[in-house]
């Protein structure tokens, strides 16, 4: 199973990061957007636990600027620990539709409770009251027990806007390295590397 790299006719350039990474990842992932990609703000996240033990699981990026990627979670989760224990942390935006991706990695640090405020107002309630039934990441014993605990936090806040849960909020993974790849024909792929922190772009052979 391989498939051909071809038929872009944009061709990646260090000079296309002049102004920035962000720019150029708000264009590919408008990019991909326009190509009906699924869940095209979809990123998988690396992290390494207290035991060294790397982990990788996909979810979805609610923020992104020049201070960098955010995204939200329990912080009883296996994420949360293992950034507990190890606060750095890599993401990549798989955009597989367009043949390209983006990779961003560096410290992780928890976005201010009113940044998790806004972004939690912006959520349905069905995954805000998710959010509460759920203690991710520990054992269940049944999809009943789910649904239980569901309904119990749904008749809790019958009629009332749900909270944010105490042990919920977001991490912002600040950009110390960023890259962008490009699938080119003959796998002779475009790689373009910035660094902290004067963010020069570089070359790198596929």
């Amino acid at each position: 199973m391989r498939e051909k790299y071809d038929g872009d006719p944009f061709d990646l350039q260090p000079e296309d990061l002049a102004a920035g990474w962000v720019p150029l990842w708000r264009s590919w992932f408008d990019e991909a957007v326009a190509a009906q990609a699924p869940e095209p703000n979809a990123m998988v996240l690396a992290t390494v636990d207290d035991a060294g033990l790397p982990a990788t699981r996909t979810v979805l990026c609610k923020g992104l600027d020049e201070r960098g990627v955010v995204f939200y979670t329990n912080y009883g989760s296996d994420k949360a620990r293992a950034l507990e224990a190890n606060p750095v942390a890599a993401v990549t935006f798989p955009w597989i539709a367009i043949h390209r991706q983006v990779h961003v990695r560096g410290a992780v640090t928890k976005v201010l409770p009113e940044e998790t405020a806004a972004y939690w107002a912006e959520r349905p309630r069905g995954s805000q009251l998710g959010a509460w039934a759920s203690d991710q990441s520990r054992p269940v014993a049944s999809r009943a027990e789910m649904a239980d605990r569901f309904a119990e936090v749904e008749a809790r806040f019958e009629g009332v806007d749900v909270p944010v849960p105490p042990e919920w909020g977001g991490y912002r993974i600040a950009p110390q390295v960023v890259e962008f790849w490009q699938g080119r024909e003959n796998r002779v792929h475009n790689r373009v590397r910035l660094v902290a922190p004067d963010y020069a772009a570089v070359r790198l052979q596929p």
